[in-house]
């Protein structure tokens, strides 16, 4: 396969640290033309624009990420990180509710202060959200930004709604897992102009590859399962997703 387009991934993640150079320079012969790697916090997302500078193919998103949300540091310090040429989104940002690492209400506060700042330079967002759909929509319905909502783990009705506000909706190897009833049914309905492909690296490796470190090779799993389930043709899913993935990060 080729012409893949991973929109979410961390290779700043320390289990990349035994080979991520050799890694990284092998992925173009691999098929992909694309990686957007997303940062946690600011220090992380230097690191992401770093690889971005070393690594054509590679772009950066940078913001402070929930579970980090309670040292979020101040708006002008992540806005020049934005500036860079290679930083094409704010995020990961949102909620999670899962953990709650960070207290709820400085959660919202660090979402919030990045979604207006997102809206400022006219920059697409990465938005995290687990456990969070009915705070996460709240929010996003004030501001009302243009981005993606990563690995989504909502129903086909909340998908519905979060299309309606002009987002993308990005999936990854949880389609592949035994108990994806609520991705598949996302991934069988959703309009292909709104759908994005993912892997979150290192982690939600596809089956069969569930447990062990993932990178965007896994792609084509995730890909070919959600090709089968919209019963066209992997290749042009992937395609399509590409295009998509352009018109959201590069235009």
């Amino acid at each position: 396969m080729t012409n893949i387009a991973d929109t979410h991934a961390h290779y700043t993640d320390k289990r990349f640290d035994p080979d991520r150079e050799a890694l990284l320079a092998a992925l173009p012969g691999q098929g992909v033309a694309f990686v957007l790697n997303c940062g946690s916090n600011v220090r992380d997302s230097r690191r992401a624009l770093e690889l971005a500078e070393q690594y054509e193919y590679i772009y950066a998103a940078c913001g402070t990420h929930p579970h980090e949300a309670k040292a979020f540091e101040n708006k002008a310090e992540l806005c020049k990180l934005l500036q860079h040429p290679k930083c094409v989104a704010v995020g990961e940002i949102g909620l999670d509710y899962h953990y709650d690492f960070s207290p709820r209400d400085v959660q919202k506060d660090a979402f919030r202060a990045q979604l207006e700042l997102a809206c400022e330079l006219g920059l697409p967002v990465v938005i995290h959200d687990r456990e969070a759909h009915e705070d996460t929509l709240r929010i996003l319905q004030e501001f009302r930004p243009h981005g993606v909502m990563h690995c989504f783990s909502g129903s086909a009705e909340f998908a519905r709604e979060i299309i309606g506000l002009g987002l993308y909706i990005s999936l990854g190897g949880a389609v592949t897992f035994k108990n994806a009833r609520k991705p598949l049914e996302v991934a069988a309905q959703l309009p292909l102009e709104r759908l994005l492909l993912e892997t979150d690296a290192p982690y939600m490796a596809p089956v069969p590859h569930r447990g062990q470190r993932c990178d965007s090779r896994h792609i084509g799993l995730i890909a070919e399962k959600i090709a089968e389930v919209r019963g066209i043709d992997t290749q042009a899913l992937i395609n399509a997703c590409t295009e998509n993935a352009r018109v959201l990060f590069l235009c």
